[in-house]
């Protein structure tokens, strides 16, 4: 799985044969056939791992207990570390695994595709919570919060395309400031005295 995702987010999913993938991971094709039955059953499991390892750390960053705009900023800082990580890892900037298989795929591999959208639906719903509780406080105005979300998710995953396209994760520096002015963050009044 590990060597799927590696081949296919450094590289595309389309030029990945099931011959690199046995490879990379040190196994035979009929090994691989034996647990998958293609190259799209092998990516949506590799996509559905790395989502199970990555959600304990979003949940941690999307705690209710934490204030709405800190978990904003925290996962900023989750992003721009991911990516840096990522950089200092391959060599180059990858952008969102996600977004990079989906837009390739989405026409041709359905399974693949659901998977996907249902792995990005659930790290909307994480912005979606914190902007209702943002909304809610009186920090911004945003009474139809999903809208607010897929904004700001949109805008999050257009920055992170422009790292890969780019190849710089300065780019992702910009998404604390970009997402107080989407979410028209009042800033703090002065104290009278």
């Amino acid at each position: 799985m590990e060597a799927v995702g590696e081949l296919i987010w450094t590289g595309s999913y389309g030029s990945t044969t099931i011959d690199q993938i046995c490879a990379k991971a040190g196994v035979k094709k009929g090994s691989f056939y034996y647990f998958f039955d293609s190259k799209a059953d092998l990516a949506v499991t590799a996509l559905d791992a790395e989502w199970q390892k990555r959600r304990p750390e979003l949940d941690s960053i999307f705690s209710p207990t934490i204030p709405p705009l800190e978990r904003l900023e925290r996962y900023c800082d989750f992003g721009l570390r991911i990516q840096t990580e990522i950089k200092a890892k391959c060599g180059c900037a990858l952008g969102c695994p996600l977004f990079s298989l989906g837009s390739e795929v989405s026409t041709q591999e359905d399974k693949l595709q659901k998977a996907i959208q249902g792995m990005l639906d659930q790290k909307r719903r994480y912005l979606e919570s914190t902007i209702r509780d943002a909304h809610a406080a009186g920090l911004i105005h945003a009474p139809d919060a999903a809208a607010k979300a897929r904004i700001l998710f949109a805008y999050y995953q257009g920055l992170l395309t422009q790292v890969r396209i780019q190849n710089n994760v300065e780019v992702f520096r910009e998404a604390i400031q970009g997402t107080r002015e989407l979410l028209g963050v009042k800033a703090p009044q002065p104290a009278v005295a």
